[in-house]
């Protein structure tokens, strides 16, 4: 499997650079960047068919263009990835000691309810 993302369209091989998602409510068709993953209820569109795109009648297109600053990594990745590095060198906690039960020295006399009375003899 190849790890770039294909168009949607039936028979087409070329990589998507658009998605597609529907607002029923408003009846909006909306085609920006491509999406970092890929949704079960949007559409990966090539350059061709994304330029080609129609939408019912009655309904708007709303073409997002893409953000240029957004291409690259952003500092908020960066610190992301020095923060999972970090975590990740961190050595593994140290359990706590285990602590012994204490021996009983007495024996039982009594009872009342969850309590117990001893003697030391």
């Amino acid at each position: 499997m190849s790890p770039t993302r294909r168009c949607s369209r039936t028979a087409c091989a070329r990589p998507a650079v658009a998605t597609l998602t529907y607002v029923y409510a408003d009846q909006t068709a909306v085609l920006g960047p491509l999406a970092l993953h890929a949704e079960p209820h949007a559409y990966d569109l090539c350059e061709a068919h994304s330029e080609r795109l129609s939408a019912p009648r009655g309904w708007e297109v709303m073409r997002l263009a893409p953000d240029p600053s957004l291409a690259g990594p952003s500092s908020d990745d960066l610190l992301a990835l020095a923060d999972a590095v970090r975590e990740a060198a961190r050595p593994a906690p140290v359990p706590p000691p285990a602590v012994r039960p204490v021996e009983e020295t007495g024996r039982e006399v009594a009872r009342r309810g969850h309590l117990r009375v001893l003697t030391t003899d």
